[in-house]
C-alpha cells in the first residue's frame, strides 16, 4: 500500500483524519496516518508542543517538522499532506503577502500552496490549506449537528438558511465573526470549546457528500486517490 503521512493543524483535522479519511483512503490502497504539528519543544524536560500555530516564527517550526517527517520516511512511494485553515494562517506562510494581493479565494489558496510546496521542495509533499477552516465542511450539510446538539434545533436550522446562501461553503468568509466556526459557535455556543465533534459532523456527512460541496476539498481528495 502507498503510505501517506499528514500533519495536522489541530485535533479536530486529526480526528477527521483518523475517523473518516483514512477509511476512504483505505479503498483506494493508501495507508493513512497523521500527527499535529509540532509548536515548541521543551529542552530540559523532553516534552514536545503540538497542535495550533505560535504566533512567531510559527512557519519555521513547520517547515522543520515536515522536513523531518521527510527524512523519517525517504521512500519514495510515502506522500506526506497537510491539512490546514486558511483562517488566522500566520503571515510568515511562504507566498502570505502575495496571496493577500489577489481578490479570488481560490487564486489566494492555489499561490499559498505553490509556494508552500516551492519551499519545501519534495515531490511526495502534497499541500492543503483549507479554505477558510475546517468548519466550513460541516456546512455542506449543518443539519448533521442535529445528532450532536439535540437541545438546537432552531439554531440548526438557522445554520442550514446560512448554508443555503452560499454554491459553495468554502466560500463562507474568514471574518473575525463571520468565520464557518464563529457562526456555529454564535448560535449553538457548547461548539466552542469541542475539539473533535467538528470531526463527528463531517464523518456522518460523508466524504461524497464533502467533495460535492467544496470544491478545493474534492481537489485535494483527487490528488491523494491518484497517488494510487
Amino acid at each position: 500500500m502507498i503510505r501517506l503521512h499528514i500533519t495536522a493543524e489541530g485535533q479536530t483535522e486529526e480526528r477527521f483524519v483518523k475517523d473518516c479519511l483514512s477509511f476512504h483512503l483505505a479503498y483506494f490502497n493508501i495507508s493513512t496516518d497523521v500527527r499535529l504539528v509540532k509548536t515548541g519543544e521543551n529542552t530540559r524536560t523532553n516534552i514536545v508542543f503540538r497542535g495550533g500555530f505560535r504566533r512567531r516564527n510559527a512557519y519555521d517550526m513547520v517547515r522543520k517538522d515536515i522536513n523531518n517527517w521527510l527524512r523519517e520516511d525517504r521512500n519514495p512511494d510515502c506522500f506526506f499532506t497537510t491539512m490546514f485553515d486558511y483562517y488566522a494562517l500566520p503571515s510568515d506562510f511562504p507566498g502570505f503577502s502575495e496571496a493577500q494581493k489577489s481578490p479570488n479565494k481560490y487564486d489566494q489558496i492555489q499561490i499559498l500552496e505553490t509556494a508552500f510546496a516551492d519551499d519545501i521542495n519534495d515531490r511526495r509533499f502534497i499541500p492543503y490549506i483549507q479554505l477558510h477552516e475546517f468548519e466550513a465542511l460541516i456546512f455542506s450539510d449543518p443539519q448533521m449537528l442535529a445528532g450532536l446538539y439535540l437541545e438546537h434545533e432552531k439554531a440548526i436550522k438557522q445554520l442550514v438558511e446560512i448554508a443555503k446562501q452560499f454554491d459553495n461553503p468554502e466560500l463562507i468568509n474568514n471574518g473575525a465573526q463571520t468565520a464557518p466556526s464563529k457562526r456555529i459557535i454564535s448560535l449553538i455556543p457548547e461548539h466552542k470549546g469541542n475539539k473533535t465533534e467538528g470531526a463527528l459532523v463531517a464523518q456522518k456527512i460523508g466524504i461524497v457528500r464533502l467533495k460535492e460541496r467544496c470544491k478545493h476539498f474534492s481537489l485535494w481528495l483527487q490528488k491523494l486517490e491518484s497517488l494510487s
